[in-house]
């Protein structure tokens, strides 16, 4: 297991490594950066001696191992808009899309799994059919337009739920979080339908797909020739073999959800990272934007490493795999 890990973390290195090439670039190819920090009608000798200062005219490589090391340490430079450090201003807004992220993934792994289960234990009655409808607007509509429809219902039409903003927060040291306050957990509940929407019906979708085809497996044909209940039969036979995909979808949905709650915190104006990120793509601020993608597959990275382990706790053949191959 421990060699297992490691070849992991090897390649999860790997993928930062070439991630961190890729965000370096945009320094270099999205233009001067010194541009970006003093007035059109500065001099030039200025310019140059601001361009020193910065490191600009060191060679590729020494700028490429600079950022590299700054990456490993947390500082992505300044912020041109801002005139703060990145860094910082990730780390005031990394708690909204973190709490906005887990609240759609509780939304969409419940649901989903408790709605596919259904579905698929029921697939010939009114209820699995309706649900199968919903499952298909889910997916149908995008995000941008599921989110205006809920602020149109339940904030302009009912007046029930503010249509946009974190409400008010509580800093716990320096994270700032909305789940001690009323209103913070009313503003979370129609982003997080809206940004766990897509991902509720692909995991319903998916559950009732794999369990439909674990029923027909020999395996649940002996359990109930042995005389096992039901609810035994369907939940601690067929469910748990069913979750082993589910995990993997579940685990890069994850992902997607903090990466490309963009357009959600966009619709909502949700203090977020993304939030910040459409800011720094329409001023060109290329830090900002460097970081942000940094910070995004080292979350993906993470996931998927976790997930590759819950693999071997879901699965007994994986973990003989494992041992196997070590």
């Amino acid at each position: 297991m421990l060699a297992f890990i490691l070849r992991r973390l090897l390649q999860s290195v790997g993928v930062l490594l070439a991630v961190g090439l890729i965000a370096f670039a945009m320094f270099r190819f999205a233009g001067d950066p010194v541009n970006q920090l003093v007035a059109p009608d500065t001099p030039y000798a200025e310019r140059l001696q601001i361009r020193q200062s910065l490191g600009l005219d060191d060679p590729v490589l020494v700028q490429f191992a600079r950022y590299a090391g700054n990456a490993m340490r947390g500082q992505f430079g300044n912020s041109y808009q801002f005139r703060q450090p990145v860094s910082t201003l990730l780390a005031e807004r990394m708690p909204a899309t973190l709490e906005l992220a887990l609240c759609a993934t509780v939304f969409a792994l419940t649901a989903g799994i408790l709605m596919g289960v259904y579905s698929a234990l029921h697939r010939d009655s009114v209820g699995a059919k309706l649900l199968q409808a919903i499952s298909l607007v889910g997916v149908s509509l995008p995000t941008f337009l599921i989110g205006i429809l809920l602020i149109f219902l339940f904030s302009v039409t009912l007046g029930w739920l503010p249509s946009y903003g974190r409400g008010d927060t509580v800093r716990i040291g320096w994270w700032t979080t909305g789940f001690l306050t009323v209103s913070g957990w009313k503003a979370l509940v129609l982003p997080s339908i809206t940004l766990g929407l897509f991902q509720m019906t692909l995991i319903m979708r998916l559950v009732r797909a794999e369990m439909l085809e674990v029923l027909r497996t020999d395996y649940i044909r002996f359990a109930r020739a042995r005389g096992l209940t039901t609810r035994s039969i369907h939940f601690g036979h067929a469910l748990k073999n069913t979750l082993v995909p589910v995990i993997t979808v579940a685990g890069l949905q994850l992902g997607s959800i903090i990466a490309f709650s963009i357009i959600t915190e966009t619709v909502f104006q949700w203090p977020g990272m993304g939030l910040l990120f459409v800011q720094a793509v329409q001023n060109v601020d290329v830090p900002i934007m460097a970081a942000y993608l940094l910070l995004v597959a080292l979350i993906f990275v993470t996931i998927n490493l976790v997930v590759d382990l819950l693999y071997t706790i879901v699965d007994p053949r994986l973990r003989l795999s494992v041992r196997r191959a070590a």
